[in-house]
């Protein structure tokens, strides 16, 4: 395998469960001349547990002249939702290896990493590509990373009573949505909270937004699909002065003064997959679709 190949490993959880699958890919990939370079919060744990490795080189952020080609997530769904913020507009491909729980995203399991890394390195995978969420606020709330796969959130804070979020369309008013809060997903992240709360499942090409209420007190306000070449925007308000925005995993205290819309981001989010599974099986597999108990 040419020395030219560069891959950046990144993960969360390191017990003693996901360890030895950690390891795994690690010696597959140094076994075949791959250059490697980890992210800073895996870093401590990564060289404490593997000392041989203590000298690969670290990275906070990627940035093009790391000449970086893929990204590997060792963890669940919340793991690759991090590797896209490291990623972010390079739009490096994203492998992401399941050692986490549901994996909707991170669709490689644990006892098909050899092969997945063989395919990865012989180029034989497809690329995915998901459009992102972005948000535009008039103070920089989110800094360098106003971008999400799965999500935008506007939510009361943990005391606070029900709030309302004024919405709009293309500056056209939709409505007034009194709630806990209020949901705008892609149709990557039509399967994440959007969901939980009574959205709909969408295709991840289907180049569309779900505005989805949390716990709408108007039991008639059901979710809305809109295209994804709309602008949606905001205002809020509230008994309480303070909310909290969510990007995924990222999220901020703002007050009703912020201005804030959405729109679809300029870049997306490469993710690698391979022959032998497709999104109806994934499906199928994490909702457990016709899985009938008596069999």
């Amino acid at each position: 395998m040419p020395n030219s190949v560069k891959i950046a490993l990144h993960g969360k959880v390191f017990n003693d469960e996901v360890k030895p699958h950690i390891k795994r890919v690690v010696d597959f990939l140094t076994g075949s001349s791959v250059e490697l370079i980890v992210s800073q919060l895996f870093a401590k744990k990564f060289t404490e547990s593997f000392p041989e490795y203590a000298d690969f080189e670290v990275f906070k952020k990627l940035q093009a002249e790391d000449n970086v080609d893929y990204l590997i997530s060792l963890g669940g769904d919340g793991t690759l939702l991090e590797a896209v913020n490291y990623v972010g507009d390079l739009e490096t491909p994203i492998l992401g290896i399941n050692t986490g729980r549901l994996g909707f995203l991170a669709t490689t399991p644990k006892d098909k990493i050899d092969k997945a890394l063989s395919d990865l390195l012989k180029k034989n995978y497809k690329i995915d590509s998901r459009a992102l969420i972005y948000l535009e606020t008039d103070s920089k709330v989110f800094g360098e990373k106003p971008f999400a796969l799965n999500e935008f959130a506007i939510l009361k804070t943990d005391s606070s009573s029900m709030i309302t979020v004024h919405t709009y369309v293309d500056g056209e008013y939709l409505n007034s949505y009194w709630a806990d809060g209020l949901i705008v997903a892609t149709p990557t992240g039509s399967t994440g909270y959007s969901l939980s709360c009574g959205g709909p499942i969408i295709l991840p090409h289907s180049n569309n937004f779900v505005i989805t209420p949390v716990s709408a007190h108007n039991l008639n306000v059901r979710p809305l699909i809109v295209s994804d070449q709309s602008v949606i925007s905001f205002k809020i308000e509230g008994r309480s002065n303070k909310f909290l925005v969510s990007l995924d995993s990222k999220s901020h205290s703002v007050d009703s003064s912020i201005k804030m819309s959405v729109r679809k981001g300029e870049f997306k989010a490469n993710l690698i997959t391979f022959d032998q599974l497709n999104y109806f099986d994934t499906l199928r597999q994490k909702l457990n679709w016709g899985l009938d108990l008596r069999n």
